[in-house]
């Protein structure tokens, strides 16, 4: 951390024996110190050579940031105005797949300090509904097809993330992102609801592992740290070079929110999306649209080993793999098979707001076994969960995670986790 004494660290494990605490061997990341700062003026803020922000895999649609952030702002003047009138502190849901109006939703919503919360468009509506009575959202963004799943009462407004409204819609739909988005931003509106670092921005529900599944609050702090981090990683910072990102992961899960409806879009990069993942047009997309870097999760990556042959992988220079770790035998078959893409892992949390853990080097990458090192700016604990005793190294125990993007009000726990 910033501020964190002068004590001696082990130069190989970052463990110091005085605090018991594991610090990350990375540097720091600079943080905005602007506490009247909300993720969405940091993301917009941002200076960068990027011109397409947004392309549909399957249309072939582009959004320039110009257009992505003009749609933001219209989007949020017509969210803060009658009939939709939303307010800082109320929640917003969005259930709906991959799409490039998953963005400009979530950005225009938290602009207003309004608080995303996300469902997996396959949960049944009983489990939707279990959601929506938990975060009581007041506008939920959906498609049509989704529409049926939602619990339409007690006056949640709706907004279709489609471009135009059918006269066969049903009442409850306000709006659509269309609409919405082609309302005439107003500089205005913000008037005295200043939204800040510390205000909730996110109500993501984890996956319940240990348990039923539990809503978790991330800041404006939370986001903007983890955007850091993310352009830390990619070193996307400052750099003159645009890459090109294809995302096969849910939006609505914290890996693929945090990446790509928010990180990515403030260091210029191009995110190519796909609705739904299949193996054919995801090949199709990377060398249609030139993707170098493909954010995936492991069961992708086995398919793309098991197939036959070397499938054609165009420009194709980074897996990034999340979400369960990936053995030694699949990382040497999958290097084997394509020895031009480098493969690197991340771990994180619902939790963490996505990356508390990861390899971002070949050669860190050849360390089998483990996550990789703490993300920038973390400090961590291994604990024994019978006593509370903290752990030197090379003992098991729960991991307990300190940084500026955990959750809103508690430490983040997760067991069984390997340093380097």
């Amino acid at each position: 951390m910033a501020d964190r004494p002068e004590v001696a660290v082990d130069s190989r494990s970052g463990y110091c024996a005085a605090t018991r605490t594991f610090r990350s061997k990375r540097a720091d990341v600079p943080l905005p110190a602007d506490a009247d700062l909300d993720v969405v003026r940091f993301l917009a803020s941002r200076r960068h050579a990027g011109v397409v922000a947004l392309i549909d895999a399957a249309t072939g649609r582009r959004v320039t940031f110009r257009d992505l952030w003009r749609a933001v702002e219209g989007a949020a003047t017509a969210l803060a105005a009658p009939p939709l009138s939303l307010r800082k502190g109320q929640v917003a849901l969005i259930l709906s797949p991959n799409s490039i109006h998953f963005p400009v939703a979530a950005l225009a919503a938290m602009s207003l300090g309004a608080v995303l919360t996300t469902a997996n468009p396959l949960n049944t509506p009983a489990e939707i509904a279990k959601q929506v009575a938990d975060a009581r959202p007041v506008v939920a963004f959906t498609t049509r097809d989704l529409l049926p799943k939602l619990p339409l009462g007690a006056g949640l407004r709706v907004v279709l993330l489609e471009p135009d409204r059918l006269a066969s819609d049903p009442s409850s739909v306000v709006a659509t992102i269309g609409e919405i988005s082609a309302t005439p931003p107003d500089p205005a509106r913000r008037g005295d609801r200043r939204v800040t670092q510390d205000d909730p921005a996110t109500l993501l529900y984890s996956s319940g592992t240990t348990g039923p599944s539990k809503g978790v609050v991330a800041t404006h702090r939370s986001l903007i740290s983890m955007v850091q981090i993310i352009m830390t990683r990619f070193r996307l910072e400052g750099s003159d070079k645009t890459e090109t990102f294809l995302c096969t992961v849910p939006m609505f899960h914290v890996y693929g929110l945090v990446a790509f409806a928010t990180g990515l879009l403030g260091c210029g990069a191009t995110i190519v999306v796909l609705s739904k993942y299949e193996l054919p047009e995801m090949l199709r997309s990377i060398n249609e649209y030139g993707v170098t870097y493909l954010p995936l999760v492991p069961p992708i990556l086995v398919a793309m080993l098991a197939h036959p042959k070397p499938l054609p992988l165009g420009n194709l220079r980074k897996v990034l793999s999340g979400g369960a770790p990936l053995s030694k035998e699949l990382i040497e078959g999958f290097k084997e098979k394509y020895p031009q893409v480098e493969i690197l892992q991340g771990y994180g949390l619902t939790e963490s707001t996505a990356i508390g853990a990861s390899t971002d080097s070949a050669e860190e990458s050849r360390r089998y076994g483990t996550a990789g090192l703490l993300s920038p700016n973390t400090e961590a604990k291994i604990v024994d969960p019978e006593t509370g005793e903290a752990l030197p190294v090379n003992r098991t125990g729960e991991l307990w995670i300190r940084g500026p993007y955990v959750m809103k009000g508690k430490k983040a726990r997760e067991s069984r986790m390997c340093i380097i």
